[in-house]
């Protein structure tokens, strides 16, 4: 835990090598210090992450190809004009637009839903005056929220898979989170103090 926290807090690597650098050292410490690792044992490991990995990827295909059909309909593009159109007071083209993030992040990938919604986003946000700093943040965390909700949420099946306990014990032990989750979104986006200042 040191190793990984001061490496990341001086900038020694980036978290992707930070990973591969603490997975080298797991197995120069379990090798050489613990001599616990054997052969059976680093093939396990191996056969388990291939297959939570497959998984992932599996649910990430399915949500690229569901991020297709709603950018070929345009859908995003869609609800956008219906927020603009069918709100006239700002508190209400916010709240709509965080149920469309809700919405659209519980279906797709998070890296896709930020690429398709933001442009769009943006546009409404100026157009009631919103913070470009506080819309940021509301799309980050709506989007975050996607993660661990189901359908497609990535994170909520990793969890799920590594814990090896069913989507919907997660779901329900994931509640209390969900609460705080919202409330925080909430105050992100109707107390601009708390983000521009």
């Amino acid at each position: 835990m040191v190793f990984i926290i001061t490496t990341l807090r001086f900038g020694v690597a980036t978290p992707t090598e930070i990973g591969v650098l603490a997975v080298a050292y797991a197995l120069v410490i379990s090798s050489l210090v613990y001599r616990d690792l054997t052969l059976k044992t680093l093939w396990d490991a191996v056969v388990a992450t291939v297959i939570m990995t497959g998984a992932v990827m599996f649910i990430i295909m399915a949500s690229s190809t569901i991020q297709w059909v709603l950018t070929a309909e345009r859908v995003p593009f869609l609800l956008a004009q219906w927020v603009t159109g069918a709100f006239s007071e700002p508190w209400m083209v916010i709240l709509a637009m965080n149920l469309v993030m809700l919405l659209v992040g519980a279906f797709m990938d998070m890296p896709a839903a930020v690429l398709l919604l933001t442009p769009i986003l943006a546009q409404v946000g100026a157009a009631i005056g919103l913070d470009p700093v506080q819309l940021g943040l509301m799309i980050a965390v709506n989007l975050s929220i996607g993660l661990y909700t189901p359908p497609v949420g990535t994170t909520l099946f990793i969890s799920a898979s590594i814990a090896k306990v069913g989507i919907g014990a997660t779901v329900k032990a994931l509640v209390p989170f969900y609460l705080v989750a919202l409330i925080v979104l909430g105050l992100i986006s109707y107390v601009p103090a708390l983000t521009l200042y």
